[in-house]
């Protein structure tokens, strides 16, 4: 035993200058069960106050070793640093891994954290709260909620109390977040502590130095305060036994522990019906959990990728179409039609008034800048696309042209698109006002069913491999990019079925009401759900602001 703890023991010197932390004695008066809590045992109890330490890791997570957590620390390298950042954190996974399986795994913890911090400024970190939520639900066992939520449900006295205290191995930043706004609804609003480490902050910035050990996490006066005065104190944890080495224990009468063969057997939690709240916005580029081979994959085809993306713009911006959607579609750019598009409009007669033909409205769900670049070519004819706020170089780069800016200014913008309309172009407005990545739809701007007497909804779907074509918080100009850099996406369109819209410009129906009518007919397509959520309250969560381009830069816009 002494052999095996001596490298992770030097490596800790040499990382932090100090000896390595020793996990303190576990404490004789615990009674360990060797099982996941039975539900009849949690739900006894009647009026007692009930405290459950919950070991995120090996008791929460379906992946428990320090060598599953390097999947979260290369999401914070690459979203919060950069592609660099995780290559270097890449050529120490071996050193990690050695670490990991020498029974040094804090030290492996400690050694990636240091990596994927250092240097990250503390008031720019939003990954804890923007990225990681979205990878950590997918990896929590439906198993391990569903004892949590029985034991923490609230009983038919209002004397009954229930608190969680989650503890974790990773920095507070990476797991706070995700643990107060997601595994706080699966508790039925019971109180949340979480007892983790802090990273250390130099001026402003993460040293990448995690605080020594879990007697701070276990001494602070909120882990205090749930842990003493209550009635039982019940600890969940994994094949590990971390909880049994942390200063929380000496709390617990009872410790369940799943083993690694119950564990194995344990189900993720089914997407969208059974989340404990609703993933509807999150950011970052990568589409894919960076484990270390798929990390390694992705570096390896960034320069193809690049590549790849310059050849698809040039045959994009050069050939028509019919010819360009081909050769497109041999390189992994494809895409699909359902149904069949509206029929072409037959040109107007002539008149000596000169009179011209409406053009048409298409009101899309938005899913990437390119949106109406497909509607275009699944039409088969030039559209003008219209849009809150688009980079420069997006507005550049655009295979239909440039995009009518519009101001937020409700006369303003109607004028601008009624203008279209009467001069007979083909207008596409997105009436979400930004992206959605979920299955959700946000809530649609009725302006629209003021400038049309009718209206054709459309339903877009993208699907990426590698990376991502939108962001919140990121540089909008390499959005366009980093979609066509892609191995492989593609691109569904459906047209439906023409909406009346002539009662909103007779002002004999509201206009909110046709926009919701559009909304729900598109996420009855999609198989979707509609929300009530807008533009604001994605980038208040996503980027801290309003989503506003103040028109120098790219960062917050679309």
């Amino acid at each position: 035993m002494a052999k095996t703890k001596l490298f992770p023991a030097l490596f800790s010197l040499l990382l932090h200058g100090g000896a390595a932390t020793l996990p303190p004695p576990r404490v004789p008066a615990v009674t360990v069960h060797g099982c996941t809590p039975p539900a009849a045992r949690l739900s006894a109890g009647g009026e007692k106050t009930v405290t459950m330490v919950v070991d995120v890791e090996g008791a929460l997570l379906r992946s428990s070793s320090s060598r599953s957590l390097f999947p979260y620390f290369m999401l914070v390298a690459v979203e919060a640093g950069s592609f660099l950042r995780g290559l270097l954190l890449l050529l120490l996974y071996p050193v990690i891994s050695l670490l990991a399986g020498a029974g040094g795994g804090d030290v492996a913890v400690r050694a990636m954290a240091a990596v994927a911090f250092c240097g990250l400024r503390e008031s720019r970190f939003r990954a804890g709260r923007t990225v990681l939520p979205r990878w950590l639900l997918d990896d929590v066992g439906k198993e391990a909620v569903d004892a949590i939520v029985t034991l923490t449900r609230r009983r038919s006295s209002p004397a009954a109390t229930a608190t969680v205290v989650w503890t974790s191995s990773m920095p507070r930043v990476m797991v706070e977040p995700f643990l107060r706004e997601y595994m706080a609804a699966a508790e039925g609003g019971g109180e949340v502590v979480v007892a983790a480490r802090e990273m250390k902050v130099v001026w402003g910035f993460y040293t990448g130095v995690m605080e020594d050990g879990g007697e701070v996490a276990a001494a602070s006066p909120e882990v205090r305060r749930a842990m003493e005065g209550v009635d039982d104190v019940v600890g969940f944890s994994g094949g590990s036994m971390d909880l049994l080495r942390s200063p929380l224990v000496s709390f617990c009468k009872e410790v369940y522990v799943v083993s690694h063969e119950e564990k194995s057997k344990w189900r993720p939690l089914p997407r969208r019906r059974e989340y404990p709240r609703p993933l509807v916005f999150h950011d970052g580029r990568l589409a894919f959990l960076p484990t270390p081979l798929a990390a390694a994959a992705m570096l390896v085809w960034l320069p193809f990728g690049a590549a790849l993306a310059a050849t698809r713009l040039a045959v994009a911006l050069a050939l028509p179409y019919r010819h360009a959607t081909l050769l497109l579609a041999a390189t992994g750019q494809s895409w699909r039609l359902r149904g069949s598009p509206p029929p072409t409009p037959t040109p107007p007669p002539q008149r000596a008034t000169g009179e011209r033909r409406r053009g048409q409205l298409y009101v899309c769900n938005h899913r990437t800048l390119i949106d109406p670049v497909y509607v275009s070519i699944a039409l088969d004819r030039p559209v003008r696309a219209v849009s809150y706020s688009l980079s420069r170089v997006s507005d550049l780069l655009s295979p239909i042209g440039a995009t009518v800016r519009l101001a937020r200014d409700r006369a303003h913008d109607g004028a601008a698109m009624a203008r279209l309309l009467e001069a007979g172009a083909h207008v596409v407005v997105c009436p979400e006002g930004t992206t959605c990545r979920e299955p959700y739809l946000l809530r649609f701007s009725p302006l629209f069913a003021e400038l049309a007497d009718g209206v054709v909804p459309v339903a877009l779907a993208a699907e990426a491999a590698a990376f991502h074509g939108t962001t919140a918080g990121g540089w909008k100009s390499m959005d366009a990019l980093c979609y066509l850099a892609n191995p492989r996406m593609c691109y569904t369109v459906e047209f439906l079925p023409a909406v009346d819209a002539s009662p909103v410009r007779e002002g004999k129906a509201a206009s909110t009401e046709l926009a919701n009518a559009v909304q729900r007919r598109v996420a009855e397509a999609l198989g979707y759900e509609s929300t009530m959520l807008t533009r604001k309250d994605k980038y208040l969560m996503l980027a801290g602001n309003d989503g506003v381009v103040r028109r120098r830069g790219d960062v917050g816009a679309k």
